[in-house]
């Protein structure tokens, strides 16, 4: 959700000297994950927390009230305690309510910052400045990303850290940015496309690199895959044409993703039926294309064949963003991967270099030829021979207004009837004869627990 502008209650009516005093003063904050909630200084060393008149922090303005939540909130919801114990100053949240107030479970509506702490040392004063940077929102091949409010509004964003020494040359000469970065961010600043992840900003230093990103909040396609074991052809098609317009509208502007992979699809919302984001696309931008490759591909599931052939090292088109579609799109349709480690007859590989992947009839018997034929001519060996993306957006399989019509309303609500610019699957029992599933490995590498059919024909 989009968070209740605090520029009152953080900056409030104070002078500045009144506000640092005040500041001083507390010992954490809460900072608001909903419309319902705004910022609050903790000060004293224990807090109410709920819908009752009587709470130190009542969940009761007009906001909060409207909310479709408001009558789960118990009276007193939960208590905020600091206690000096033996081994030092805690703070405790203690559950006063009848539903359940969880931590790690996402369930609190405020994200805790304790203000004794000094993690923020290390972070640029342009950070320090605009941002609040809080808990761990997930970790990577290229380092971690961090959830961040910024000041005064508490906006939320995610902010991607990565470290330099990641893409060092032999691990001793860090890769040296700094020339290229400025004209870099410009272009990926100017990106607007709804279907492609914001970039707020870039803050280069000697060690790190900090990109602050529009957050999405539905988490990642692997993980709606895991969990559904695969889509339905109709969603696979809503979901598949917003990742054709996004990485296609790239492409017109010069980018190549390069690395394409259902953990770089965000989902906006749970629902199936939802608007996609395409995050990530600007990371070859400022490191070396070589260091990327190696570091992110142990498993080479989603590179085309022509990236395989030279190791990462060779200059490559764009072309290589629509094998790695092709790959996502046939994970989408059927749950499992075209390419895999557990095959026992060919080696992975081998499989990608020679195109070798099949559609057996007991998972792609209800899925239409086009949708085949669409995933043929993406996963097509030779870069010249492959489908382009605009090509693709005239395709059969993508010529159906309802669908486009659909995803108009997704990614301009506004503007009804805009026209827009030109993870793997969940384990399935096993059948008899079928090879051992696939296990998920590291973000970098990701398999998901799918099954490989045995089968080695080439298509």
């Amino acid at each position: 959700m989009e968070t209740l502008p605090t520029q009152d209650v953080v900056d409030g009516d104070f002078s500045e000297d009144d506000e640092q005093r005040h500041e001083s003063q507390a010992w954490g904050r809460l900072l608001p994950l909903g419309t319902s909630f705004t910022a609050v200084d903790l000060i004293n060393e224990e807090y109410t927390l709920g819908r009752g008149e009587n709470c130190d922090i009542p969940f009761n303005g007009e906001v909060a009230k409207k909310h479709q939540c408001f009558q789960a909130y118990s009276k007193i919801h939960f208590k905020l305690l600091r206690k000096t114990t033996s081994k030092g100053v805690h703070v405790f949240l203690e559950d006063t309510s009848s539903n359940g107030t969880f931590i790690n479970g996402e369930k609190v509506a405020y994200v805790y910052l304790d203000l004794s702490a000094n993690e923020d040392d290390d972070l640029p004063q342009e950070i320090k400045e605009k941002y609040t940077m809080t808990k761990v929102l997930g970790r990577g091949a290229c380092g971690e990303v961090k959830l961040a409010f910024m000041k005064g509004s508490c906006e939320k964003f995610a902010v991607k850290i990565i470290s330099k020494k990641k893409f060092s040359v032999g691990g001793k000469h860090q890769v040296n940015v700094t020339k290229q970065i400025m004209s870099e961010v410009k272009i990926l600043k100017a990106l607007k496309h709804p279907c492609i992840i914001r970039i707020e900003d870039v803050i280069d230093t000697p060690d790190v690199l900090y990109i602050i990103l529009e957050l999405v909040e539905g988490g990642e396609l692997f993980d709606k895959v895991v969990e559904l074991g695969l889509y339905d052809e109709p969603t696979a098609k809503l979901l598949f044409y917003q990742m054709v317009l996004a990485v296609n509208y790239l492409h017109d502007k010069g980018i190549t993703h390069r690395d394409l992979k259902p953990e770089n699809i965000l989902l906006h919302t749970d629902s199936k039926e939802t608007l996609i984001k395409v995050t990530d696309f600007g990371l070859s931008k400022f490191v070396d294309a070589g260091s990327i490759m190696q570091t992110f591909c142990g498993t080479p599931t989603y590179l085309a064949p022509e990236i395989l052939k030279t190791a990462g090292t060779g200059s490559y088109t764009k072309a290589i963003d629509c094998w790695s579609l092709g790959v996502i799109l046939y994970i989408c349709l059927v749950g499992y991967p075209p390419f895999s480690d557990e095959r026992k007859d060919l080696e992975l590989p081998k499989q990608i270099l020679g195109g070798h992947y099949t559609f057996p009839k007991q998972y792609w018997k209800d899925i239409s030829d086009d949708a085949i034929d669409l995933v043929k001519k993406l996963l097509t060996v030779d870069p010249e021979k492959r489908i382009t993306l605009s090509a693709a957006l005239n395709h059969p399989w993508l010529k159906d207004d309802d669908m486009k019509s659909k995803a108009n309303a997704l990614m301009y609500p506004d503007k009804e009837g805009m026209v827009p610019p030109s993870a793997m699957p969940k384990k399935r029992t096993l059948e008899e004869g079928e090879e051992p599933v696939l296990k998920r490995k590291g973000s970098s590498d990701t398999n998901s627990p799918v099954p490989s059919p045995s089968s080695s024909s080439s298509e």
